[in-house]
């Protein structure tokens, strides 16, 4: 029997209800998983929703509004005790929806960064035009501030994940810019252009923001600063663009029928765009599998980052990263 997938039961604000749905929804498909937190609570919760799971006991949590740094100090809380499992070899990855600053830590305190990868960073699936249906943007909130070859470092995780986890075939890279013309750019990306073009990679150069989701490329390199806004921008514009559907096929008696005619292939839209449909991040550059979700994620998105998870522990990608030189 393969090693459970380690859930931070106790991270994120609708914890741990939805985190233990969620958990049982991904062990109902063959997914196994170890819930991690405060024994009483979960084992109360299991209970209630007429379930079992194993359970390691971690009396502390980090809540949202604590310092990333706590995690040095709490040793027992719950998203170091999910690491320990991932670094000790009892559990094959490790997934948290709590405070992300100390998700990110204690990947790092505790798992370790790979041999060649002086930075690890967050990578985020977008919905796009490309044949795999998405695009990978690294790094999307890790790194604030970043040297070139770092971006370098990125572009080669993210290419190695789009492989392995997207099914892409040398997968095209792109530098974002502000200008598709290699002397467009910062400081940054004029340094880093160069050293992408050497790198052995199928690059295509810089990548306007507007080309982003277009069939351009296949992962799109960034620092986390600017990676994070764009993200977060996708993200809301997608809330306001069906928003404004939604307004639409409900302004007047024509639209309402129109509507119920379109209503299933807007569902099918919806899913597609909804970012609980890929679950959690994955932080690429530590030597063990640990994905980052959002602190609003209901059980759909716990589900998926448990599969997303499983997949990538059982992919050979961990492999492929420590490989990199």
């Amino acid at each position: 029997m393969s090693r459970p997938v380690a859930l931070d039961a106790m991270g994120g604000d609708r914890a741990p209800r939805e985190t233990v749905a969620g958990a049982l929804l991904a062990a109902s498909v063959g997914v196994p998983v170890v819930l991690v937190g405060d024994e009483a609570v979960l084992r109360a919760e299991l209970a209630s929703q007429g379930g079992d799971l194993p359970i390691v006991h971690a009396p502390e949590v980090i809540d949202m509004h604590a310092h990333a740094t706590e995690v040095r100090r709490r040793r027992q809380a719950s998203i170091n005790v999910a690491m320990r499992l991932v670094s000790d070899g009892e559990a094959e990855a490790a997934v948290s929806m709590g405070h992300s600053g100390a998700t990110m830590a204690a990947a790092l305190f505790t798992l370790g960064r790979v041999r060649s990868i002086e930075r690890p960073a967050i990578l985020a699936e977008i919905p796009s035009e490309a044949a795999s249906g998405r695009v990978h943007l690294i790094d999307a909130g890790a790194n604030a501030d970043v040297r070139p070859q770092h971006l370098v470092q990125f572009a080669r995780m993210g290419a190695a994940y789009a492989e392995r986890m997207s099914a892409v075939t040398r997968p095209r890279v792109g530098l974002l810019s502000i200008g598709e013309e290699p002397t467009k750019g910062n400081q940054l990306v004029l340094e880093a252009y160069p050293l992408l073009a050497a790198a052995g990679l199928e690059f295509v150069g810089n990548v306007e923001g507007r080309d982003v989701l277009a069939d351009t490329a296949d992962v799109i390199v960034t620092e986390g600063f600017t990676g994070n806004v764009v993200l977060k921008l996708a993200e809301g514009e997608a809330r306001i663009l069906f928003g404004w559907i939604k307004e639409a096929l409900t302004s007047s008696l024509k639209a309402r029928l129109g509507a119920l005619l379109v209503k299933d292939a807007l569902k099918g839209l919806a899913a597609r765009m909804d970012p609980a449909e890929y679950g959690a991040m994955p932080l690429l550059g530590v030597r063990g599998p640990a994905f980052i979700g959002h602190g609003a994620s209901d059980r759909r998105a716990v589900q998926n980052a448990l599969l997303r998870a499983h997949k990538m522990a059982n992919s050979g990608l961990m492999d492929a990263l420590a490989a990199l030189e």
